[in-house]
C-alpha cells in the first residue's frame, strides 16, 4: 500500500519505496514461529547474540531474592481433610527460580546459565550482608519497629550460609544435569531433561542445606522427614509447571531462532565463557 505523500515522487523512487515497503511489510507479519531453528555451539554466539538474555536474567534474580527474603520467614498452614499442613511459604516460589533456570540453560545454554548462577549468588551475598547490617544498626529513640525488623530481617547466620551454599551447589547440579541431558536427548523431549535435572539438582540443594542448618538443633529424624518432603514437593512443582516451562521455551526459543547445543563447553562452575567475535 502507497501513502499520499509517496505518490509526489518520481517513477523510479516510487518503484524503490513500494519494494521496500513490501519488504518492510513481510518483515512484520512474518512472526518467529514460521523460522527454522538453527542448531548451534554455545561458544559459537556472540556475547550480545540474544533479544531476551538479559529480562530472562533479571526475572531469575528477582524471583531467587524474592522467595528468600518474602517467603523463607514464614512458616503457613493448610487444612487437608481435617489435617493441617505445614511448610515454609518460600517454597511455593523458590522453584519458579529452578524452572527458569532451566529455561536459561534450554534456551540460552550452560555458559550463560552459569553467569546467571554466579550473579544469583552475588545477590544473596549482597542481600545477606545488607540485612545485616541494616537489623544491626542501632534504631533511632523513637522508632519502634526494631523488633519487626528483627523478625522479618534477622537471619541466623548458619541457615543463611546453608542456603547460599545450597542454592550454588544445587543450581550448577540442575544447569550440568539439563546440558548433558540436552546432548544425549539431541534436543528431543524436553520434560525429560527439566524434570531429571531438577530430582537430581534439588535433591543435592536439599542434602546441603537441611542437615547444615538444622542438625542438631532438629532430631535427625525430623531433618531427614523435612528434607524428603521439601525436595519431593520442590521436584512436584517442577513436574506442574511443565506446560509453562513448555510454552516459555518454545516462545523463547523461536524469538532467539536458534536451537543451543553445550557440545563444547567446559562445564565447570569455574570456566570463562567462550564467546566468538
Amino acid at each position: 500500500m502507497l501513502y499520499p505523500a509517496e505518490l509526489r515522487v518520481p517513477g523510479a523512487s516510487l518503484a524503490r519505496i513500494a519494494a521496500e515497503r513490501n519488504r518492510y511489510h513481510n518483515a512484520v507479519m512474518h512472526e518467529p514461529s514460521d523460522r527454522v531453528l538453527n542448531r548451534v555451539e554455545a561458544g559459537a554466539i556472540p556475547a550480545r547474540g540474544f533479544r531476551h538474555f538479559d529480562l530472562v536474567m533479571a526475572a531469575f534474580v528477582t524471583i531467587l531474592l524474592l522467595s528468600n527474603i518474602i517467603g523463607a520467614g514464614k512458616v503457613a498452614a493448610l487444612d487437608i481433610g481435617g489435617t493441617p499442613f505445614v511448610f515454609g511459604a518460600g517454597i511455593l516460589f523458590f522453584p519458579v527460580s529452578y524452572v527458569l533456570g532451566d529455561v536459561l540453560t534450554e534456551v540460552y545454554g550452560y555458559d550463560r546459565a552459569r553467569r546467571c548462577s554466579w550473579v544469583g549468588f552475588a545477590a544473596l551475598l549482597f542481600m545477606a550482608f545488607m540485612a545485616w547490617a541494616v537489623v544491626a544498626m542501632p534504631p533511632a529513640s523513637g522508632w519502634t519497629g526494631q523488633g519487626a525488623y528483627e523478625a522479618v530481617f534477622g537471619q541466623v547466620p548458619r541457615i543463611v550460609f546453608a542456603s547460599i551454599a545450597a542454592f550454588w551447589a544445587g543450581e550448577f547440579v540442575n544447569a550440568y544435569v539439563l546440558a548433558r541431558m540436552k546432548l544425549w536427548t539431541q534436543g528431543r523431549a524436553l520434560w525429560t531433561r527439566t524434570i531429571g535435572s531438577t530430582v537430581v539438582g534439588q535433591a543435592v540443594d536439599s542434602a546441603i542445606f537441611y542437615p547444615l542448618a538444622f542438625l542438631y538443633v532438629w532430631p535427625a529424624g525430623q531433618v531427614a522427614t523435612v528434607m524428603v518432603t521439601n525436595w519431593a514437593m520442590k521436584v512436584a512443582w517442577e513436574v506442574v509447571l511443565t506446560p509453562v516451562t513448555y510454552a516459555v521455551v518454545g516462545w523463547l526459543k523461536r524469538r532467539e531462532g536458534v536451537e543451543v547445543f553445550d557440545t563444547a563447553t567446559d562445564l565447570s562452575p569455574f570456566a570463562g565463557e567462550r564467546r566468538s567475535r
